[in-house]
């Protein structure tokens, strides 16, 4: 069976992006150092987004190819074109989760954003959380967690340093 895994960056306020779904904060941080990501990446057979979160990505990486080999599945209301590449649903994401991790024996990534993670909290259904926090304070914005019925404890893993984000990574308690 796969794991159901977030990847991501917040602000030290806790934000995924500003107000306007807008990333520049984030490219603007020192990234220099020990990365994490070429390791995690490879392990991961599914990307999981939310339509917001797939534009803004596809804004800053224009033509290129967008996680190449990858399965991509990308949750919208109103856009429905597929392609080679993309698949987009409509879907319960607690059900096309389950479905997902049963039939793999990789990882599953959460990409972002909140109103993806909000539900998989509140079913328990991430696995591990690799969070990336940079020194910035943005005040207002989209969070990463969005108030909602879920409370329990993570195990730490572990701390990384890579230029001026920290990486703190967890894994959920059996």
């Amino acid at each position: 069976m796969g794991k159901i895994v977030f990847y991501g960056a917040i602000s030290l306020d806790g934000f995924l992006a500003d107000k306007q779904d807008n990333l520049q904060w984030l490219f603007d941080t020192d990234l220099a150092g020990i990365s994490t990501y070429e390791a995690f990446e490879k392990q991961v057979d599914t990307v999981v987004m939310g339509r917001v979160t797939y534009q803004e990505a596809k804004k800053v990486i224009g033509d290129a190819s967008f996680y190449p080999g990858k399965e991509k599945i990308i949750f919208s209301h109103n856009q429905k074109n597929d392609s080679d590449e993309e698949k987009f649903v409509s879907g319960d994401i607690v059900e096309t989760l389950k479905s997902l991790k049963k039939q793999t024996g990789r990882m599953i990534w959460v990409v972002g954003g909140g109103s993806i993670v909000k539900p998989l909290l509140e079913e328990n259904l991430i696995d591990e959380y690799w969070i990336q926090i940079a020194p910035v304070l943005l005040g207002k914005g989209k969070r990463l967690f969005e108030e909602g019925n879920y409370n329990y404890r993570l195990e730490f893993i572990e701390t990384t340093q890579m230029g001026e984000l920290t990486e703190l990574h967890f894994r959920k308690k059996d």
